[in-house]
């Protein structure tokens, strides 16, 4: 692995943000993204599955969502998904690493992808959560 993964890197999309506690009722208002401004704040979309959005525009049919998900070992991680329209329904895609939805993001829009990167970091930097690497 190399010293200096950025974003776009092949590297960096084996990286997984795993957070020290789950979202929930109770804190899951902590968790906004942009002040919940442009964004919203989590939503429970199933038991103990929470999304919000991390890229939606009205004019641009690619979008992308935070997920927060309990995975096998128990540990709750901040994974991503699309959100696609099939047959006229709204379904987010199976989730992505933290590393793989945020290269997939800066491929559509860097901008926004910095954004939700420094996000993540400052989740992160408060001892919310730390990075990892995946296989």
């Amino acid at each position: 692995m190399k010293d200096d993964l950025k974003l776009g890197d092949a590297e960096f999309g084996k990286m997984m943000l795993v957070l020290k506690q789950p979202v929930t009722q109770k804190n899951h208002k902590e968790f906004k993204f942009l002040d919940g401004t442009e964004t919203g704040e989590m939503q429970e979309i199933a038991p103990d599955i929470w999304a919000m959005p991390a890229y939606m525009q009205a004019d641009d049919d690619f979008t992308m969502f935070f997920l927060t998900t309990q995975i096998e070992s128990g540990e709750t991680v901040m994974a991503f998904a699309t959100g696609e329209t099939a047959d006229g329904d709204f379904r987010l895609s199976q989730p992505m690493v933290t590393g793989a939805g945020l290269n997939l993001l800066n491929e559509q829009q860097p901008g926004r992808a910095k954004r939700v990167l420094k996000f993540l970091n400052d989740i992160s930097k408060a001892d919310e959560g730390n990075w990892r690497m995946v296989d």
